[in-house]
């Protein structure tokens, strides 16, 4: 597929939709199975309106890239989601545009280098390992996979941010959110435009919330100011980074709304994506085996360091394919600020457009049996093969997710250093199924049953 010269006359095909909501109410019901079957039915450029919203969803990974990189200032996040997501997080490098982006993202890139990530790996480790033993403790017993894996996500972006640890505010922060979180997807399928200033429950729960967050946030950053120290953290290299035109710093506001962005998504991202791993290792024997045998030959009976990952190839490999076919982040959406072509079709001013991941990451095209779980798609070999855009769970291009190495190196460690001692069973043996929320996260939540494992072997 080419981008080719504009033509007015060519719409993408798609649904009609309801005269007044469009494609909303088969959206709200299953957005995933929506999206799926869309672009089954009509190919990978599909037109439909969400209410008032012209949108067209982009599947293939030439468009992909053609929104994401070659035309990325004409593609902005000027759209009603990320609106709702400025509610809470203000102007972090999430929702930022323009020249404030720019700004934003030259004073934190030195953060995320990655001989400074690979400095964490150490504490990444050591908080698997707490993890681990509480673990080891229930074995016998069920956990909430979920919710272990949120609070370990939490420690180690906590850790990783501050320096110190947030466990007496792992709770508040994730419980806030995520009641944040909820109503920004049903006020979003509900086009309710009005921010949350409202005297009634949901409003003042929302509001109530985010003073919590708030509370947190701008606690640290007071007792930071005070001291105006180095403390070789995150935050450290964010409240001293100067902007190299005009040599100034973060005001509190910016630093809260980074710290808060990088706290929230960091965790709740990662944390998704561990979740299903457990649960898919479990429904494919084979893959635990091949990760268990890589897993005691690498690390034999000692935990992993930042050292072994060029070595644990295949726990990386399963990440990948975790990270395929249920991404955290499964859809996102762009404003189109000036009339445009993708392939053959016209995009006009004004309307929006959609990326899945969920879908482009299912192309039959670049994805042969696209819903069968294997690890081994991601072989060095056949990455360098396929399209680059066809894989896209941290978005892709200039906005590519800041955190993408922290996140793939924590994810990478964490899964070793339990997998080495653990398995999780799932009773009944089935999945459940995804929940397309802010993230896609298990519907219901991921029970499973903890059992030590030997050394060597693999009770499957």
């Amino acid at each position: 597929m080419t981008t080719t010269a504009l033509d007015a006359s060519r719409v993408p095909p798609g649904p009609r939709g309801h005269p007044a909501l469009g494609i909303l109410r088969p959206l709200r019901q299953d957005p995933l199975g929506f999206l799926m079957q869309t672009f089954t039915t009509y190919g990978d450029t599909v037109r439909y309106r969400i209410g008032p919203i012209r949108s067209t969803l982009i599947a293939h990974p030439d468009g992909v890239k053609h929104v994401l990189q070659e035309r990325v200032k004409n593609y902005t996040k000027d759209h009603l989601s990320y609106t709702m997501v400025r509610w809470v997080a203000g102007d972090g490098l999430l929702t930022s545009m323009g020249d404030t982006w720019l700004r934003q993202r030259r004073l934190a890139q030195p953060a995320f280098h990655r001989q400074r990530i690979a400095a964490m790996g150490e504490m990444m480790v050591r908080r698997s390992q707490e993890t681990l033993a509480e673990w080891e403790a229930l074995a016998g017993h069920e956990v909430d996979v979920g919710d272990a894996m949120m609070r370990l996500a939490l420690r180690i972006v906590g850790d990783a941010l501050f320096g110190t640890s947030v466990d007496a505010q792992a709770e508040a922060i994730s419980h806030n959110f995520h009641l944040i979180s909820d109503q920004v997807v049903t006020r979003f399928r509900s086009f309710n435009l009005i921010p949350p200033v409202l005297p009634r429950a949901r409003d003042r729960a929302w509001r109530q919330a985010r003073a919590a967050l708030d509370r947190v946030i701008y606690g640290m950053i007071a007792e930071r100011r005070a001291r105006d120290e180095d403390r070789g953290d995150l935050f450290s290299m964010l409240m001293l980074a100067r902007d190299e035109d005009t040599g100034e710093r973060m005001s509190d506001r910016q630093l809260r709304d980074e710290l808060l962005t990088m706290l929230v998504a960091g965790h709740e991202t990662t944390a998704t994506a561990l979740t299903w791993a457990w649960g898919l290792l479990d429904q494919h024997p084979e893959a635990a085996a091949k990760l268990h045998a890589e897993l005691d030959s690498v690390l034999g009976d000692r935990p992993p360091t930042v050292a072994d990952l060029p070595r644990l190839a295949y726990t990386r490999m399963v990440i990948d394919e975790t990270l395929r076919l249920y991404p955290p982040i499964y859809i996102f959406s762009r404003a189109v600020q000036h009339a445009d072509s993708i392939g053959p079709y016209h995009i006009p001013r004004g309307s929006s457009v959609d990326i899945s991941a969920y879908v482009t990451h299912r192309h039959p095209a670049f994805w042969p049996d696209p819903e069968r779980f294997d690890p081994e798609r991601f072989t060095p070999e056949r990455v360098a093969a396929r399209h680059k855009f066809a894989y896209i769970p941290f978005s892709s291009g200039p906005r590519m997710c800041i955190g993408n190495t922290f996140a793939l190196m924590e994810a990478t460690l964490a899964l070793a250093t339990l997998a080495r001692r653990l398995t999780l069973r799932r009773p009944g043996g089935t999945l459940p199924a995804p929940e397309p929320l802010l993230t896609l996260r298990p519907l219901g939540g991921l029970r499973m049953r903890v059992e030590r494992r030997e050394r060597g072997a693999w009770n499957g």
